[in-house]
């Protein structure tokens, strides 16, 4: 492994649905901050990204909740919040919004890569539908009993009680969040993530540190919680993922039949790191590939890309979004993915 030139740190968005409390703090902020400052003192060139998490259901929610569009949510929060890290003295090189043009522009040109490069595929299945308000339900607008812990709140895409991952279809005796009733199932068709196709590199880079013989990063480096999480999915099989939602407030889906659709918020987020990196870079004369990028005159890495977040974010940060990187061939894939409990 090469020495670093430079350094890309990530500090995991909050949400914009809500004020930051000290847990936020304590598990994602103040370690990274640390770690940025230990970087800078020794005369590191280091991006600390970090912005405002501005789409998905939590959001609409939160706005029906208070009887107020998405955008008001999304623009009291994000200026509360970033005033928050200020006042804590937490020096991002930059705090971004995932609602920003030039974030929607980077996050449809990604997806559209990909897609045409196949690493999608389309399924239409049967997913939860509210009659009485018209709509397909993303998984925040779900709420029914865990099968693991059997909390009686759990959401649709999580557990929040035991942090386990699911499906809304996994939930017992589901009810919609917005009329109280029990949904019914009706068919729509999305573009999910196979997963199941990388498991053999995601299980050697895990574990070894490993593609195809070349060393990435040092395994041992990383927090046993983050890599027995990871383990755990891809021993139990991964599966494809749903990278697209019946919603009408996120990133539009930019290719055909995409009408009604938006990019899954954590296909969206981030991708988030990256437009921040490059609003950032772009502001201060310099170019953005390098801190995202592999050399492409050497094919190494010269950047370190550290992901700060909290242990529920594992399976994004450490599966999906490597999944993603690769896919574009020419990204880095995380170093490491510290991990910590709020």
């Amino acid at each position: 492994m090469n020495q670093p030139k430079k350094y890309t740190v990530t500090a995991a968005l909050p949400y914009a649905n809500g004020p930051l409390h000290l847990g936020h703090l304590a598990g994602a902020y103040l370690p990274s901050d640390i770690y940025v400052r230990y970087l800078r003192q020794n005369n590191k060139d280091v991006a600390f990204i970090c912005g405002s998490d501005e789409h998905g259901a939590a959001i609409t929610l939160r706005a029906k909740k208070d009887g107020v569009s998405p955008q008001e949510i999304v623009d009291r929060y994000h200026k509360i919040n970033k005033k928050a890290f200020e006042d804590f003295g937490i020096d991002f090189s930059i705090y971004h919004r995932t609602s920003a043009p030039d974030h929607h522009k980077m996050a449809q040109e990604f997806f559209t890569f990909l897609n045409e490069k196949e690493a999608f595929i389309t399924q239409t299945t049967e997913q939860y539908y509210d009659e009485e308000n018209n709509q397909f339900l993303a998984d925040r607008y779900i709420i029914g009993e865990c099968p693991k812990c059997q909390n009686p709140n759990a959401y649709g895409d999580q557990c929040e009680n035991c942090g386990s991952a699911l499906s809304p279809l996994e939930l017992i005796n589901p009810k919609s969040t917005i009329s109280g009733n029990k949904p019914i199932l009706k068919e729509t068709s999305h573009w999910f993530l196979p997963m199941e196709r990388h498991e053999e590199w995601l299980t050697s880079w895990m574990q070894e540190g490993k593609i195809h013989g070349k060393q990435l990063h040092n395994p041992k480096e990383w927090k046993n919680q983050v890599t027995g999480q990871v383990m755990s999915w891809i021993n139990a099989g991964l599966k494809p993922r749903a990278m697209t939602r019946d919603l009408d407030w996120g990133v539009k889906v930019p290719v055909e039949n995409g009408e009604g659709k938006v990019l899954y918020v954590w296909l969206d987020a981030p991708i988030g790191y990256i437009s921040a990196t490059k609003k950032w870079a772009d502001e201060n004369g310099k170019n953005w590939e390098d801190y995202w990028k592999v050399n492409p005159e050497t094919g190494e890495a010269d950047t370190k890309l550290v992901h700060f977040i909290g242990k529920d974010n594992i399976v994004f940060h450490a599966i999906i979004f490597p999944i993603l990187l690769k896919e574009r061939s020419d990204f880095v894939l995380p170093d490491n993915v510290p991990a910590n409990e709020f």
